[in-house]
């Protein structure tokens, strides 16, 4: 299959999906965008943070009073705002998905109605193209949240792990 065919039949079922399977397609591109953005975050830049914070609690003369403490709470907080970037909008994102779904099912089933009034109800294949539009933005919804659900429990649980790791390493012993 070339390139020109697969553009072709993914363009035509966009179009049978109608407007709302491509602000389904939008929603799934910046989802997983940002997705992305977390797990590279996660192999790259982390790490790096990771060593900056454990640097500035480690030069410190002293680690055990209350004030130490407090700037010891306030580094990892620091922290888990730069983990947990972005998380908030994935989660928000994921369950966007099937309520635009739905969306695109009563789009479609509007068509379908109104084809109804406009024929009397006797013409199922002028049917069937509303039936599709209702259809396919519901299914393209569940498989964007569900790949969304997975990606977001991964990135959710790399964070938890990071940020307990940060929290075990900034030592109050000495």
């Amino acid at each position: 299959m070339d390139l020109g065919n697969t553009v072709d039949v993914l363009l035509s079922f966009m179009d049978k999906g109608g407007d709302v399977l491509w602000l389904i397609a939008a929603l799934l591109l910046v989802m997983w965008t940002l997705i992305f953005e977390r797990a590279w975050y996660f192999k790259t830049g982390w790490k790096k943070d990771v060593a900056q914070v454990i640097h500035k609690w480690e030069t410190r003369p002293e680690r055990q009073s209350w004030e130490a403490k407090q700037i010891r709470n306030m580094l990892v907080s620091q922290a888990r705002m730069k983990i947990n970037q972005y998380l908030p909008i994935i989660k928000t994102l994921v369950a966007l998905c099937p309520l635009l779904g739905l969306l695109g099912t009563v789009t479609g089933m509007i068509e379908v109605f109104n084809i109804m009034a406009v024929t009397g109800g006797g013409d199922a294949k002028s049917m069937a193209g509303g039936v599709q539009q209702a259809t396919i933005p519901t299914m393209a919804g569940m498989v964007a949240a569900l790949s969304g659900v997975f990606a977001n429990t991964y990135i959710t649980r790399v964070a938890q792990h990071e940020s307990e790791y940060l929290r075990d390493n900034l030592t109050t012993d000495h």
